[in-house]
């Protein structure tokens, strides 16, 4: 059990900076580097919520010290906020943070420019990613026309 027992005691220790740190930084690299920006809001809302794990450790160390399984728990965690096929850090933002905080204005835009970004931040991420697509295809006057046609068939209802 020699060497296989020393990487399963010290797996957190080997995985958890990989894992909770350098993809999410090379990730966040990549976000910023790529023209699309719904990669951005998963990488922000990423290191936002680590940011509170990190926070919640520091401040209970003390407690957590006494439980050994504490790190393993941080790093699937942490997993479960990082691998896109789970979006996680979406799930935890978009149903437990978003609440607590206050939208802040965007400034200038006109009334209907304004309840169009509201009804773009109720989509979910798999919807803001369809959209990307359909006007990276079609372009944004075809998408025009179909929220057009969207608003049209919702006032005759």
């Amino acid at each position: 059990m020699g060497a296989l027992g020393t990487v399963v005691r010290n797996f957190y220790t080997i995985a958890g900076p990989g894992v909770m740190l350098l993809y999410p930084l090379y990730a966040s690299i990549r976000a910023i580097e790529s023209p699309s920006t719904l990669d951005d809001h998963q990488w922000l809302t990423y290191w936002v919520l680590y940011s509170f794990v990190e926070l919640f450790e520091l401040s209970c160390y003390n407690i957590l010290a006494w439980f050994p399984i504490w790190p393993y728990m941080k790093l699937v965690f942490c997993i479960w906020l990082v691998l896109p096929m789970f979006n996680g850090a979406a799930f935890i933002y978009e149903n437990y943070v978003r609440q607590y905080v206050k939208i802040v204005s965007y400034g200038s835009y006109k009334d209907s420019d304004q309840d169009k970004r509201k009804d773009l931040q109720m989509l979910s991420i798999d919807a803001k990613k369809s959209v990307e697509r359909y006007i990276e295809r079609y372009g944004p006057d075809a998408f025009e026309k179909v929220v057009k046609a969207a608003e049209k068939e919702a006032w005759r209802h």
